[in-house]
């Protein structure tokens, strides 16, 4: 049985945040590149809206695996390791003049969620042993 700690609950939260931004972003990516500051291109629309499908994903086969009643350690490893790369996507934006600071507060999310899902995941890892 899996213990449902403070860790697993701010998680399930942060897979419902990212669901629903990552569904927003995938319908309507030029209000999202307004908030942070992006140029919203037919071209920028399109791959922005791409990234949000895969938010939505990644943030849906997390939820999943935290949710269901078993361990899932590979689906949260790679759920973390999207969660990180976001963060740097995101971080590598703004310092190319891309998206405005307000995208900081994304990136920041993105890197403590990146940070948390890692830590769930050592944590599960170690139970499996």
């Amino acid at each position: 049985m899996k213990e449902r700690t403070w860790l697993y609950w701010v998680l399930l939260l942060i897979c419902v945040a990212t669901v629903v931004s990552g569904l927003v972003q995938l319908v309507a990516p030029a209000f999202v590149l307004g908030l942070v500051g992006g140029e919203a291109t037919p071209t920028s629309k399109h791959f922005f809206g791409i990234v949000g499908m895969f938010m939505f994903l990644f943030g849906g086969m997390l939820f999943q695996a935290l949710w269901g009643p078993k361990h899932q350690p590979v689906a949260v490893f790679w759920a973390g390791l999207q969660k990180l790369g976001a963060a740097a996507a995101v971080g590598f934006g703004i310092l190319r003049g891309i998206f405005g600071s307000l995208a900081w507060l994304v990136a920041g999310f993105d890197l403590l969620s990146g940070l948390l899902v890692m830590m769930y995941w050592l944590t599960i890892r170690r139970s499996l042993k």
